[in-house]
């Protein structure tokens, strides 16, 4: 028998809305103080003031966004890429591909999940071949060979999952189907542009084992595989395939948009969708601490709507323990003229142990960005 949770009545204090997210009493301003990132025990807290309007933020905790497009990242081989952030579970590349691979890669330290982010290609493997384009996901699992020719240069977010397999999200009552069907995820054919590649010439495999690079060498193409079958394969998902849950009466939380999950963290996202219609809730997304995980938001396209001056090719890094949500003037247009449509993709990466920024990444580090939630007056004043 399935675990079922009992009724419970939550306890209420002062004033409060009875529902999270609409509703709330006027001139105030809520912040949820969540567990285990959106999945465990939480309350709403209300405030006069907005939980981000700090005057000033010191110390190491503090908010960054990251401009990936100033990082000097093409190289032909993705092991020769630093991490830009980090930790135990995952380690996050930005890659730039300019020309074909002439060498064959395998990550022998955990699955991979690359995010083409820009332009297009083919891609081999062990198990066959794949056209991909912008906006795929690739799933790759740990212990394949693979490289890609590139028709046009390719940009990606590559998302390690170190000594861990990528799963699919628990979709609960909202059931198999559901945000994408398991149907449209596309798996390598053995197919003639994959048997044109098979050749008898000298290749070579660069493997990644406990971050040390080996070389192997084959006086063949090793990716000379006549077929396969089975359950363990690369796997390619479009965003544009994602269906996103939505309410027209209320605002989800991130976790709806869970897309993998790995471990010790998940991949959520976040696709257009229409904005929530009910005069009385929130439309865009609420203060909180999300004080169990670090959460990571890499910007592939469209105008994110509660953010100012962050661009497609962007990271925001939001270390636990500190609030935060929408930026002011993003708050105040939601209520007072609100979108009807959101047009934004981004790629989250919320990890339950703390991340490590490179020091190529604090090179293009936008020092000012904690300062981004000041009120007007507030700025005027530094």
């Amino acid at each position: 028998m399935s675990h079922k949770p009992w009724i419970q009545l939550p306890l209420r204090e002062g004033q409060c809305s009875r529902q999270a997210h609409c509703d709330l009493p006027e001139g105030t301003y809520e912040r949820e103080l969540g567990r285990e990132g959106f999945y465990g025990p939480v309350t709403q807290m209300h405030h006069r003031h907005p939980p981000t309007a700090w005057s000033h933020f010191e110390g190491p905790l503090r908010p960054h966004a990251l401009d990936l497009t100033q990082l000097d990242s093409t190289q032909e081989c993705p092991w020769s890429v630093s991490p830009f952030l980090y930790n135990q579970d995952t380690a996050i590349r930005f890659w730039r591909l300019s020309l074909s691979m002439q060498n064959l890669v395998r990550n022998s330290d955990g699955d991979e999940l690359l995010f083409i982010h820009e332009g297009q290609g083919e891609f081999f493997c062990d198990y066959g071949h794949l056209s991909i384009t912008e906006g795929d996901y690739l799933v790759i699992p740990r212990g394949t060979a693979w490289r890609i020719e590139t028709s046009v240069p390719i940009v990606m977010l590559m998302v390690e999952n170190k000594d861990g397999c990528y799963r699919l999200p628990d979709k609960g009552v909202a059931g198999y189907n559901a945000v994408y069907d398991p149907a449209v995820l596309d798996h390598p054919e053995i197919n003639n542009q994959f048997k044109a590649q098979q050749d008898e010439n000298e290749w070579q495999i660069r493997i990644k084992r406990l971050d040390a690079i080996s070389t192997l060498t084959y006086p063949f193409n090793p990716l000379d595989a006549v077929g396969w079958h089975g359950t363990n394969t690369v796997v390619r998902l479009n965003w544009r395939d994602i269906r996103p849950l939505t309410s027209h009466r209320y605002h989800l939380p991130p976790s709806v948009h869970t897309t993998f999950v790995g471990q010790g963290f998940v991949v959520c996202t976040f696709c257009p969708r229409p904005i929530e219609t009910d005069p009385n809730a929130l439309k865009v997304p609420f203060f909180h601490n999300n004080d169990d995980f670090d959460e990571v938001i890499f910007y592939h396209q469209g105008n994110f709507f509660s953010r100012d001056h962050i661009d497609a090719g962007m990271v925001t890094f939001h270390p636990c323990g500190f609030p935060h949500g929408p930026h002011p003037k993003a708050l105040k247009k939601s209520m007072e003229d609100p979108h009807t449509f959101t047009n934004e993709v981004a790629v989250m990466i919320d990890t339950r142990r703390p991340l490590s920024l490179s020091r190529q990444a604090e090179q293009v580090d936008i020092r000012a960005y904690a300062d981004s939630w000041k009120s007007p007056a507030s700025t005027d004043k530094d």
